[in-house]
């Protein structure tokens, strides 16, 4: 872990005990402070007792007499729909109040070790992207962390090593109350609609993404622009080229071909564009992973962000290629006789199905389970893709209405779908896993579901138990 440096000898309280927070408890306690730890729930207020931390209602004003900080987990509400009662309570004390993050950057920057961060936001693609800038940076021989929104939290990753590399993906709820950022790059992939109860619409969600580039001010500023945040956000960072504009441009909808630096996709081909000329090219169809659209904007931000960072084109081009991509999100987790077999469990949402079904030109859709506001209505125009659909869970009824007259079947559940799309899926067309769907009828997470589908597929094109 990284110790929390600055409160040794003092009582500082902690506000949510799940991942990232009880990291924070132990970070404060590796720094000889005392973690004053509070959650509403239970369960968690237990897990800390047991690991021997001080657990306090720091929603009553008799705590708060001698703790100077409350470091407030991600999942902790502070303004928006209203702010947790324990922060109520700071605010009243006068105590400083910060997050994991911000603790994470405050004692890196009392580390004398040299190291370099790279730091990715945005809505969609965020795990991807950091975990490919990962894949690249450790394939080419670098030392690497990865860490933040995924994997190990910030405060829970080993302490810096000279040369080491901070691989981050940073949520706005992580980035929103942290009191230090300081990436040595910034990536801003997009913005869409969520979290806004959080965030009190919109402009809040992208205010709490700009500060990654405001408060953390990084030496090069990766923006995706195919949407109007990512236009206004790179428009407001940019510089005369001819005095050293920070800002890299990515699309997968548009050829930059301007007069600073960017990376865009161009028909199959990546291409990397600075001063008013081609500087690189890769051709995508080599990194069979990295399938879709959304995945081209992830692949461009990802080169731009390693480039930044020193990589040659070379050593980018060979992760990208050998990048395996992550469980659960447009997984290929078998084939047999010309037909994929695709883990997309993580779509919980019909806008990321519509990724899924944008990908291959002909699927067999297993779609279902606990529906979310909108149903697949969304989808319909991507229907034509769908050689057949096979629905599971509560969703299966509405999604058959929705449906009409494209093929389709009631399935009931997993492993029903799995084995009928299996046995009548044609050469060339992909057996998806794309749900639409929350997985709670049916299964724990959306993780337990994606896990089943990968045991199915490969229980039916290798013969495994």
């Amino acid at each position: 872990m990284i110790p929390v440096r600055g409160y040794a000898g003092k009582r500082v309280g902690v506000l949510g005990l799940g991942r990232s927070g009880l990291a924070a408890a132990r970070a404060l306690a590796a720094g000889q402070a005392t973690p004053v730890c509070w959650d509403d729930g239970e369960a968690a207020r237990a897990r800390a007792e047991a690991e021997g931390f001080a657990v306090e209602d720091l929603t009553r004003e008799r705590p708060w007499a001698d703790i100077p900080a409350l470091i407030v987990a991600p999942g902790v509400p502070h303004l928006h729909p209203a702010a947790h009662p324990a922060i109520l309570r700071a605010q009243a004390a006068g105590a400083v109040i910060d997050n994991e993050v911000g603790l994470f950057f405050r004692g890196l920057g009392m580390s004398d070790a040299q190291i370099r961060i790279v730091a990715v936001t945005g809505s969609n693609g965020k795990s991807t992207t950091t975990a490919l800038i990962a894949h690249i940076l450790r394939e080419s021989g670098r030392p690497v962390q990865l860490g933040g929104n995924i994997g190990r939290a910030v405060l829970d990753l080993d302490p810096p090593a000279d040369g080491e590399t901070f691989a981050l993906e940073l949520s706005s709820y992580q980035i929103e109350l942290a009191r230090a950022l300081a990436p040595d790059v910034a990536v801003f992939l997009n913005l869409s609609p969520d979290h806004l109860d959080r965030h009190g619409g919109m402009g809040g969600y992208f205010a709490a993404k700009r500060r990654l580039f405001e408060l953390g001010a990084p030496s090069r500023c990766v923006v995706g622009v195919d949407d109007p945040h990512g236009r206004f956000l790179a428009a407001s960072l940019r510089d005369d080229p001819e005095t050293g504009d920070p800002v890299t441009e990515i699309s997968a909808a548009s050829r930059l071909r301007g007069r600073g630096w960017s990376v865009f996709l161009n028909r199959h081909h990546l291409t990397e564009w600075r001063r008013g000329a081609q500087a690189a090219a890769f051709d995508l169809r080599a990194a069979p992973a990295l399938i879709g659209a959304h995945n081209a904007q992830n692949a461009c931000a990802a080169w731009a962000a390693c480039r930044a960072l020193g990589l040659g084109p070379k050593a980018i081009e060979k992760g990208l290629a050998s990048f395996p991509g992550l469980p659960h999100r447009l997984q290929r987790v078998a084939e047999k006789d010309g037909v994929l077999f695709v883990n997309d469990s993580k779509a919980t949402n019909a806008d990321a199905a519509e990724k899924a079904l944008t990908a291959f030109e002909r699927v067999r859709w297993i779609a279902g389970g606990r529906p979310k506001e909108g149903g697949i209505e969304a989808l319909r125009p991507h229907f034509g893709r769908v050689a057949k659909a096979y629905l599971i869970g509560e969703a299966a009824s509405a999604f058959a209405a929705t449906l009409g007259d494209a093929p389709h079947a009631l399935c009931g559940d997993l492993d029903a779908a799995v084995r009928m799309a299996a046995a009548e899926a044609l050469p060339g067309e992909a057996v998806l896993l794309s749900p639409a769907c929350a997985s709670f009828d049916q299964f724990a997470d959306f993780e337990a579901r994606g896990e089943a589908f990968v045991r199915l597929a490969r229980q039916l094109t290798e013969g495994a138990p």
